[in-house]
């Protein structure tokens, strides 16, 4: 990863959950062997990034019950019954928070996601330490995110590396150009942009347009944040998306399976 520019960890909100996710890695150490064992048992889950890849803007639905930037979203939120709603309105894959302390999630939940419904699950957490990317793969995760600013240079090679080692796909989130350099120089293949700083919880809305347009083809491109529209689904997929990650806006609906449906099935137009 030579030529590079220095890392600095991160500060703000991210740097305090970041901060808290290595206490809970480290608390896991002791599972290392039970959690191998698990892994080792699960059945393979379905593949994440080939469900993302096609002539429509694939739709990752968020199970999701609160965030740092508005609260309480829906705190009363069952995982199972939640992502069986979002594939009946057609989401290509599920994004399963399973931080505890700012998004009120659990492993549990993706378990129960698992169980319920046959897509691609996407555990959606702080991870810094290998142990838990094990832990999503003995929880039957297709993919683990790990996002850029949180790791250093060797600890995103290292995330990677580990990654690649239990069959767990990843989707490296980005948020600026320098972002996008270290997750290319890592291999990714599936790339995330956040329009989101979470340092600072700003949102930045031409951030998923301007640097999906520079994730190469091959690679799928997906927007993160502040989608919540069809508008703004079509916008991205004008842009190159080949997905959306929406949270907020289906996590909150009374009708979720209609909230995806409406998301769906929006035109690609591909990049370069």
């Amino acid at each position: 990863m030579q030529g590079l520019g220095a890392w600095t960890p991160p500060g703000g909100t991210l740097g305090e959950i970041v901060a808290e996710a290595a206490q809970r890695a480290e608390a896991l150490h002791s599972r290392t062997a039970e959690l191998a064992a698990q892994a080792r048992d699960a059945s393979p889950p379905p593949a994440f990034a080939p469900a993302l890849r096609g002539n429509h803007v694939a739709v990752i639905a968020e199970v999701k019950r609160k965030s740092p930037s508005k609260g309480w979203i829906n705190p009363g939120l069952s995982a199972g019954e939640q992502a069986a709603a979002y594939a009946s309105g057609g989401a290509a894959a599920v994004s399963v928070l399973t931080e505890p302390a700012h998004f009120g999630g659990s492993t549990d939940d993706l378990r129960a996601v698992r169980e319920r419904v046959s897509l691609p699950a996407l555990k959606k957490d702080f991870h810094v330490d290998p142990v838990q990317l094990l832990e999503a793969k003995a929880a039957g995760a297709s993919a683990a995110l790990l996002i850029v600013r949180a790791l250093s240079h060797d600890a995103l090679q290292r995330m990677t590396d580990a990654a690649a080692g239990l069959e767990l796909e990843c989707l490296v989130e980005v948020r600026d150009a320098e972002e996008l350099d270290r997750a290319l120089a890592v291999g990714a293949e599936v790339i995330g942009v956040n329009s989101r700083n979470l340092e600072t919880l700003t949102i930045d809305s031409a951030a998923a347009e301007r640097l999906i347009r520079l994730i190469p083809n091959g690679i799928v491109a997906v927007a993160e944040s502040a989608v919540s529209s069809r508008e703004d689904v079509e916008r991205l997929g004008r842009a190159g998306a080949d997905a959306v990650l929406v949270g907020s806006a289906v996590s909150a609906a009374s009708d979720p399976a209609t909230a995806v449906r409406r998301l769906a099935g929006v035109a690609r137009s591909g990049r370069g």
